[in-house]
């Protein structure tokens, strides 16, 4: 969108929300940059130039705005959406990679040499992988530095800086103040709690944001031990790189309250990451209903409670396991069963609130289970194990970087895994906003009563209007039926 500079100026002009994270404004008389809903007085039109990331407007020797905190605004739409190579690494690069791996470890993981990364990049986003990630370690360092009490030095390494010189240079080329005078700005209002070792943060998003079914879904199929609901926040245990975290989220007006407790504090940036795909903050609402809204039958759901997010998961392979657990059996079911492998595998952690008592078993710790221990049919016994074989071996790439078409056909080559089973991964593990799952039970009740065809196939060609957005029509169509995943819980 940046290119197109009419339209960048009258949402900045309007100072429109909605296009945050879409384009970034620098402005070349002060040499500083906004996002498009920045409060001050817009400059002239001859004195705007517009970038597609925080990086590449960091790349171009402007500095963040210290009133909009554009570095702080939600993430593009576009790489939730997109399944091209640039939309994979940008994944990828929200995920910590280059951090953890470098710039060859991220170009393995998609399958492209570093250079053909750089400069495919450089093309779109105006700045290449270490200049990307550079940017996201600046954002990740202003919430330690504002947040916590932890010492500059320890800051610099937990944000993934090599050194301490280079944490300084960054954070002062960047927000053009020194790592102390930030603590120092925001030690008035800053969300400090008063748990040692504990990081309060706000998660942004674009409104409307309307979380009924996205809290509500996790609530209901919430595994004991591992996630719970406790005074108006879902909590859960998180497998991370260096350690584990537990986080505790909860809806506010404009934003998601965050409460992050990590045994690693290099862990901060992939745990934001995966607690904004966990709710899909990045997602732009008026986009998705503004083309639901299109179609008539459709109209009365969406106008009754617009804003609704696609609830997706902290890990790939934990939801893979989860969907065979759940196939063909009632919620609670499939909270029974999963509780078990929880029990039996999972790793022990210590929760100072209680409730939460383990980590969900990753691949490893459940290849060697006895499928004789499971208490499930013959036939999901060969659809589990071979599930956990594919992921152990690492045939079947569920990550963020994952190419969706590949795990499709890969999720099919397994034996057990019909249309239901490989569409609600691709909608929740892999991200994919146009998965459809047409053979849903409560997809189809939903079609009948609102006068849609109720057989997979005519409901699929049906469907087809509601492209790219059908994984956000299922959440839709499941409001028909009156189930704990669509409500709040109290």
């Amino acid at each position: 969108m940046y290119t197109d500079t009419e339209r960048c100026e009258r949402a900045v002009r309007s100072k429109d929300a909605r296009f945050d994270g879409w384009f970034f404004t620098a402005v070349l008389t002060t040499r500083i940059y906004c996002r498009p809903s920045c409060p001050v007085v817009p400059p002239k039109a001859y004195n705007m130039a517009f970038y597609p990331s925080a990086a590449a407007c960091q790349q171009a020797g402007f500095r963040a705005c210290k009133r909009c905190r554009p570095d702080t605004s939600p993430g593009s739409p576009e790489w939730n959406v997109r399944a091209d190579s640039v939309a994979r690494a940008m994944r990828l690069i929200q995920d910590g990679v280059v951090d953890r791996e470098g710039v060859p470890g991220l170009a393995a993981r998609l399958g492209y040499s570093a250079r053909q990364i750089e400069r495919q990049l450089l093309a779109e986003l105006g700045a290449g992988p270490l200049a990307l990630a550079r940017s996201q370690r600046a954002q990740t360092a202003r919430v330690l530095i504002e947040t916590t009490a932890l010492p500059m030095a320890e800051v610099a390494f937990a944000a993934g800086f090599s050194s301490v010189r280079t944490f300084n240079d960054t954070v002062r080329e960047v927000f053009a103040l020194a790592p102390g005078e930030l603590r120092g700005r925001a030690a008035p209002g800053a969300p400090r709690p008063a748990t040692p070792g504990v990081i309060a943060l706000r998660l942004p998003y674009r409104e409307p944001l309307n979380p009924s079914n996205l809290f509500g879904h996790l609530a209901a199929t919430a595994v004991p031990g591992v996630e719970e609901w406790r005074e108006g926040a879902y909590r859960r245990t998180l497998t991370l790189p260096h350690g584990h975290g537990i986080v505790s989220l909860s809806p506010q007006p404009g934003h998601i309250a965050c409460r992050l407790s990590l045994t690693d504090p290099r862990d901060l940036t992939q745990a934001i990451s995966r607690c904004r795909r966990l709710l899909d903050l990045d997602a732009d609402p008026v986009a998705v209903d503004e083309q639901l809204r299109a179609d008539p039958l459709l109209a009365p759901l969406v106008d009754a409670a617009p804003g609704r997010r696609v609830p997706r998961t902290v890990d790939a392979a934990e939801f893979a396991v989860r969907a065979v657990l759940g196939q063909q059996v009632s919620t609670a079911a499939a909270r029974t069963h999963a509780a078990r492998l929880v029990t039996t595998h999972g790793v022990p952690v210590e929760d100072p609130e209680g409730g939460l008592t383990r980590l969900f078993p990753t691949s490893g710790a459940l290849a060697g289970l006895d499928p004789g221990a499971l208490a499930l049919p013959g036939s999901r016994r060969t659809t589990l194990t071979g599930l956990v074989a594919a992921l152990n071996d690492g045939s079947l790439p569920l990550g963020e970087g994952a190419d969706r078409e590949q795990a499709r056909a890969r999720l099919k080559t397994l034996p057990g895994f019909g249309p239901w089973t490989v569409e609600v991964i691709a909608m929740r593990a892999l991200g994919d906003p146009d998965a459809f799952l047409a053979t849903d039970l409560g997809v189809r009740r939903a079609a009948g009563h609102l006068g849609l065809p109720s057989t997979p196939a005519a409901l699929t060609a049906r469907a087809a209007r509601w492209r790219p957005w059908r994984a956000y029509a299922v959440q839709y169509l499941w409001t028909v039926d009156d189930h704990p995943i669509n409500h709040l819980p109290a």
